[in-house]
């Protein structure tokens, strides 16, 4: 248990301090359309860039972790994002920002492919069903505690000093978290299987793409929709948070929601656990998103928003622990890599059309139906979920113990 609660610990540091990169372009990016001049569909495509590479990555990066192991990939992937955000400052002040910016999201995609397949199956690798949500949630919830601090960051150091200087902060961190991870992180995932491993190979069982459509639908309207509108939702509608603009604002109302979430993972996981049941709990916080974005759609002050981004952190927090647990649950332990690597690919396909629906369509049709359209996602989700679980065990709630 003591080597657990260190190996866990060590990932939870190394992905904090890159989670700032992650987090230091979601109040500048949607922007780029008034800095540099480009259209809402363009700055989509780079909001969903390292998305839609992903999700070629994502399998390649699961097999790759059932074959050589944790330790290589996850130290690479977070170099590689390190490189990433070093391009962000270089298209700043690029003649050819939008290539650049383009460029640097796919190099980011692939680097976090990498990081996100090790770092959910090392919590798998040091866990029992007793466990295993207690960990994937603080996995998960640590992975994005350095996130907020990244909106905030990327939103505030913007406005009072520049958008280079928020990039560069954001590169230093990274590569903290490169060496960190190089001085702290064991190898975890020994397989015998490993050479006979093709790089291609995908993980299609029920559990696997039942989680991941589930994963698909949270992410397509958390942090495809919301995050990629909110600043523009802000400054159609006047609203500020001590008198910052828009940039600051959204990274302000986004850090609240991704704070809310990291509580949140902790949370769904432990009780998943203690009730040794995933089900539940996660019907329940699929419930709790549902209503965040309806009080999205009424929301007329800053204080309503807060609620509203306070319950949509809640909801997406508290699903991602049991939901991880409950795919390792019923996935075989040679087998997680892959498992993990499919539910990524969904996600990212969800995060990535996000933002290339959502932007247009607000132009369009406006906030309200488009946020009304993202509370319809959990209650489809939660459809989804109850079936392919049903499908694959007989039960709608089975015992957490059914993969040990």
């Amino acid at each position: 248990m003591n080597r657990a609660r260190a190996v866990v610990l060590a990932v939870i540091f190394s992905t904090f301090f890159v989670g700032f990169g992650g987090g230091v372009v979601f109040p500048i990016l949607p922007n780029l359309g008034t800095v540099l001049g480009i259209s809402p569909f363009l700055v989509g495509v780079i909001l969903s860039a390292n998305r839609f590479t992903r999700t070629i990555a994502n399998t390649p990066a699961g097999a790759l972790v059932d074959r050589i192991g944790t330790r290589r990939p996850f130290i690479a992937g977070l170099f590689v994002e390190a490189v990433a955000t070093l391009g962000y400052i270089v298209a700043m002040v690029s003649p050819y920002p939008e290539a650049w910016f383009l460029l640097a999201r796919v190099i980011w995609g692939i680097g976090s492919a990498l990081v996100f397949a090790t770092a959910y199956t090392i919590a798998a690798d040091v866990s029992t069903g007793a466990s295993r949500g207690t960990n994937m949630g603080v996995v998960r919830g640590g992975m994005t505690l350095g996130f907020p601090a990244g909106l905030v960051l990327g939103g505030v150091v913007s406005e009072l000093f520049s958008i280079p200087t928020a990039f560069a902060l954001a590169a230093a961190f990274a590569l903290v978290a490169g060496v960190l991870a190089y001085a702290t992180v064991p190898e975890t995932h020994v397989s015998e299987a490993k050479t006979a491993i093709k790089p291609w190979e995908i993980e299609t069982t029920v559990p696997a793409l039942t989680v991941g459509l589930v994963n698909f639908g949270l992410y397509f309207a958390y942090l495809g929709a919301l995050f990629s509108t909110l600043v523009l939702f802000l400054a159609a509608n006047d609203f500020s948070v001590l008198g910052y603009g828009p940039q600051a604002t959204s990274g302000v109302l986004m850090a609240i929601t991704v704070l809310s979430a990291s509580v949140l993972m902790l949370g769904g996981g432990v009780v998943s656990d203690r009730l040794g049941m995933r089900v539940p709990v996660l019907c329940a916080f699929l419930a709790v998103s549902f209503v965040g974005f309806l009080l999205l759609t009424v929301a007329e002050s800053v204080g309503g928003l807060v609620l509203a981004c306070v319950f949509i952190g809640a909801g997406q927090g508290g699903t991602s622990g049991p939901l991880i647990a409950l795919l390792a649950d019923l996935t075989p332990d040679e087998r997680t890599g892959r498992a993990m690597g499919t539910n990524n690919v969904l996600g990212d396909v969800g995060g990535g059309l996000g933002p290339m629906v959502s932007l247009p369509l607000v132009e369009s049709i406006g906030f309200s139906p488009v946020y009304a359209a993202c509370a319809v996602v959990p209650l489809l989700a939660g459809c989804v979920l109850v079936y392919g679980v049903y499908h694959q065990t007989g039960s709608v709630s089975p015992r957490t113990s059914i993969g040990d």
